[in-house]
């Protein structure tokens, strides 16, 4: 028997070996999950920007809201004092009556201010929201991926473990020194090692031979390593 018909077996496991890693590493949901950190990043951008707005707008509030406080323990300080009796002369009362209406008019404005700022932060919270949403769906998204992912190379290490386990069969009684030769050529000729000499047609480069080649090649005995000398595998005759 031609051992390198063997070979073909030994190739052909390998080619399916070759697919299946091709498959894991290019299942359309790793490049879909491949995609994902430029959207996260997008998002944390965009959110760290509305943060700092929103930072500013509550820093101002706050600031408001501190004076108008501050203005109206002072409204109320003058309010006792003017109903206290501790005042009695009219001039001091008028002053201590105009000091108020003063005091209230700059809380009211400083209050208008404070519903300015809550209206401008109303379309910023609006956005935060929205981008807290889209990062929520990012990570629902990433898991389903990584189940989808999961579940493909489940699948594909159960068909990698029984190839490999064929495969493991099928090189029974090669030679350890022609397979050392193969698995070379296997690596320098793109996985495909072994091709079959067809009507002097190499099947592995679809180049024909030169006759005298092909003549050559028919009086070797059939154990005879023979490759082909366009693509340099070896020929199957």
């Amino acid at each position: 028997m031609n051992p390198w018909e063997q070979f073909l077996d030994v190739q052909r496991h390998d080619t399916e070996l070759d697919q299946l890693e091709h498959r894991r590493a290019s299942t359309p949901e790793r490049a879909e999950l491949a995609a994902l950190p430029d959207e996260y990043a997008r998002v944390d951008r965009e959110t760290t920007e509305f943060d700092t707005v929103r930072a500013g707008l509550g820093r101002d509030q706050r600031r408001l809201e501190d004076e108008i406080a501050s203005l109206k323990d002072r409204r109320d300080q003058a309010t006792a004092k003017l109903y206290d009796g501790s005042v009695t002369a009219p001039k001091e009362l008028s002053a201590l009556q105009e000091d108020i209406a003063s005091i209230d008019r700059r809380i009211s404005t400083l209050e208008d201010q404070v519903l300015e700022i809550m209206e401008q932060a109303e379309p910023v919270d609006a956005d935060l929201a929205r981008l807290a949403a889209e990062w929520e769906a990012l990570d629902a998204q990433a898991a389903a991926l990584e189940s989808r992912i999961a579940e493909v190379e489940s699948d594909i290490d159960a068909d990698v473990a029984s190839i490999t386990q064929e495969r493991a069969a099928a090189v029974q009684g090669i030679p350890d020194d022609l397979l050392a030769r193969y698995d070379k050529a296997r690596s320098q000729l793109g996985g495909v090692a072994v091709a079959r000499l067809v009507r002097g047609v190499c099947d592995g480069c679809h180049l024909t031979l030169p006759a005298v080649e092909v003549d050559r090649i028919k009086h070797l005995p059939l154990d005879e390593p023979v490759n082909c000398e366009e693509c340099g595998r070896f020929l199957v005759r």
